[in-house]
């Protein structure tokens, strides 16, 4: 369920707003009565965890090499 708010009233509000919003609860925002936006929160991101995918990049032999004098100059 989504609880109403009137976008005027907002930057009064948006303390209270955000902690509702921060808690699970969603936002419909609106202008004269009229739906506008949605505020929703924000997924719980998983911990990225490391060496899912070994070998899926490769760096060329010469990925520490210097760059050409043509790379800082711009010339081609």
């Amino acid at each position: 369920m989504s609880t109403l708010i009137e976008f005027r009233e907002l930057p009064s509000q948006f303390d209270e707003v955000l902690a509702l919003a921060a808690s699970g609860n969603e936002m419909l925002l609106t202008d004269g009565g009229t739906p506008r936006a949605r505020l929703v929160p924000l997924a719980s991101s998983r911990p990225r965890v490391a060496g899912l995918h070994p070998g899926a990049i490769q760096a060329s032999a010469d990925f520490d090499a210097p760059l050409p004098d043509d790379f800082w100059t711009g010339r081609s």
